[in-house]
């Protein structure tokens, strides 16, 4: 029989950069009972996003980080600046990398690689509190 389960996680950030969400959501699909089915998250941000990516090299996640910086700079004359200049980079970056990921779960475990973790991307330079969505289906 299919089952479902729905919760929103809520994660601080320290500005801009990464904070792995990884083990949150293996510890939600673990209490959900659910062993076998797919995981979906959402970001529920416009400035922030969610990303697959290397969880063991910190190169990987700084490279990232100036990468972006070179495509959305700030201070590049956009006519979105309400919240100031790295509002409209900040749009642009979560663009380009997404708000949402499906990770297939199996023997109640996402079927991630060995050096993949899930990064939720804060691409504003203040801390933030940011909320992703998540729902399990399966059985």
């Amino acid at each position: 029989m299919m089952r479902q389960a729905t919760t929103i996680l809520d994660f601080p950030t320290n500005g801009r950069g990464f904070a792995e969400i990884t083990r949150a959501v293996a510890q939600w699909i673990a209490k959900t009972g659910i062993e076998e089915g797919l995981v979906t998250l959402l970001c529920r941000h416009t400035s922030a996003s969610l990303l697959i990516q290397e969880n063991a090299a910190r190169e990987v996640r700084a490279d990232l980080l100036a990468w972006f910086d070179r495509l959305a700079p700030e201070n590049a004359g956009y006519s979105h600046d309400d919240e100031g200049p790295d509002d409209m980079p900040a749009h642009l970056k979560a663009a380009l990398t997404g708000v949402n990921l499906s990770i297939p779960v199996q023997r109640g475990r996402m079927l991630l690689g060995t050096w993949q973790g899930i990064w939720l991307a804060e691409h504003r330079r203040a801390p933030q509190r940011r909320e992703v969505a998540v729902h399990l289906i399966g059985q």
